[in-house]
């Protein structure tokens, strides 16, 4: 038996390939049929309104011929200007296996000559080896965004284009900067390490403010240079481990990155007891004990 693609047989999948592509075809000649129509009653014109001799406005008979064929005014005036910009009817023919969406894509290249190369030079198709014109092609020629993103381009227009809004965008980076490799490339860029490195500053400026109005001691602390600085380290510090410690699940530790890990974690440890301590006291000195610890001796 012959493999399967989704759920029919190679054979069953051939078939309905033909007979799709058979309603694509009568699909593209019946919507130029309408916008040929379309055309008659209300040629296109300039833009300044209805000539001076004519019954009716354009939209008014538009809207009367969509109405009586049953179709939207907004459909029928779209079909009329795609049969506008695609007036020869021997192109038609030659493509007629091509479906309306490509011609209306390509109807939005402004010369006439440029269309008809356009679409007499359709693209390689990689996943069937034959030249094929396909929505997404047409888009790429045009420069619009795809359905279907496959270079890393395309796929980072999808992203931001899905992440316009700020609050998306908020969510999708952070999830994005959990992954070790990534936050590492990020970071090699210039910018967006300003960007950070400027966040955590307000970060650290935001807690500056709830500092002051909740402890006195650390309105006095607040005063020195260091403070906005020594708040963001100890930021950073905690971001830096709740993004890396959850990836680190199911790791196996060596005993000697278990000895490394203890060894940090007491330099850590003794660090957070002298921050405490000095805000505590005022004495910000460090003994050589402690001195010694912190670089590792």
């Amino acid at each position: 038996m012959g493999s399967k693609i989704g759920n029919v047989t190679r054979r069953r999948y051939d078939q309905l390939v033909q007979v799709s592509r058979e309603a694509v075809e009568a699909g593209t000649t019946s919507r130029f049929t309408i916008g040929d129509s379309a055309l008659e009653i209300e040629p296109m014109r300039d833009h300044g309104g209805a000539a001076g001799d004519e019954p009716m406005p354009v939209s008014e008979a538009l809207a009367m011929f969509a109405e009586d064929i049953g179709l939207a005014y907004t459909t029928v005036r779209g079909y009329r200007w795609v049969s506008s910009r695609w007036p020869d009817k021997r192109i038609r023919r030659r493509n007629r296996l091509v479906s309306y969406s490509v011609f209306r894509i390509l109807a939005s290249i402004p010369e006439p000559e440029e269309r008809a190369r356009q679409l007499a030079d359709p693209p390689l198709l990689k996943c069937t080896g034959d030249y094929r014109w396909t929505p997404d092609a047409a888009k790429r020629v045009v420069g619009w965004a795809v359905d279907t993103p496959q270079s890393p381009q395309e796929k980072v227009n999808r992203i931001h284009d899905l992440a316009r809004d700020d609050e998306v965008a908020a969510v999708v980076a952070t999830d994005l900067l959990r992954r070790p490799e990534v936050a590492s490339r990020a970071m090699t860029d210039h910018t967006a390490r300003h960007a950070v490195n400027r966040a955590q500053v307000d970060h650290a400026q935001q807690a500056e403010q709830i500092a002051r109005q909740r402890t006195p001691v650390l309105e006095q602390l607040s005063r020195t240079g260091g403070f906005v600085e020594l708040v963001g380290a100890c930021s950073v510090f905690v971001a830096s481990v709740s993004r890396v410690l959850p990836n680190l699940r199911g790791h196996r530790f060596s005993k000697e990155e278990t000895a490394t890990i203890a060894t940090n974690v007491a330099r850590v440890r003794s660090t957070a007891d002298w921050i405490e301590s000095s805000v505590a006291t005022g004495e910000m000195s460090m003994d050589e004990g402690l001195a010694k610890l912190l670089r590792g001796e």
